[in-house]
This record gives structure tokens, C-alpha cells and sequence, in this order.
């Protein structure tokens, strides 16, 4: 498979831009040789290997969820710059 000038133009012209002649000849240089080099994992032999998501085995390092008691309402308006019936006051946002 190769990238022609047109395919080039195409692609540059769904993404808006505007490439000049000398532009559209090297991006169409450097993506036929992004694909060549591609075509050589054709060549690997991967007869037995075991399809992966990812090189390394993926564990959960997170904790265990353990529910705790939370701060009394008291405690946490404390640091409020306004509070109203238990609960924070915000300015409106809507008119």
C-alpha cells in the first residue's frame, strides 16, 4: 500500500489546511515510508504468540473501598465563606 499526492490533498483538505506544493511531496515521502517500515511486521512470524493488550500484566493497585464515617456537617462548614440551612451558599449562577 502507498500514500499518493491525492490522498495527501485529501486528507489535508478534511483537516483544513493548507499545505503548499513542496509540503504535500514530503508528507506524502514520510507516510509512504511510515508505511513501509509497517509492512515489515508482515514479515514476523507470530505463529503461537498470544494475542496481549498490553506488553506488561496490568494489576490494581488501588486500595480497598472502605466506607468510613464522614466529617459532622458542623465540622465541614467551618471553612465555608457562606452557609444556609446546612449546606454551602454559592452565588447564583443562573439569572
Amino acid at each position: 500500500m502507498s500514500i499518493s499526492k491525492a490522498d495527501v490533498e485529501h486528507v489535508a483538505k478534511l483537516a483544513r489546511l493548507d499545505l503548499s506544493d513542496h509540503e504535500k511531496e514530503q508528507f506524502t515521502e514520510q507516510l509512504n515510508a511510515i508505511l513501509k517500515y509497517a509492512e515489515q511486521l508482515n514479515e514476523l512470524d507470530t505463529e503461537g504468540v498470544v494475542p496481549t493488550s498490553h506488553a506488561m500484566p496490568l494489576v490494581n493497585v488501588m486500595r480497598e473501598d472502605v466506607t468510613k464515617p464522614s466529617l459532622p456537617i458542623g465540622k465541614v462548614l467551618l471553612n465555608a465563606p457562606d452557609e444556609e440551612d446546612g449546606q454551602f451558599k454559592v452565588p447564583a449562577v443562573l439569572e
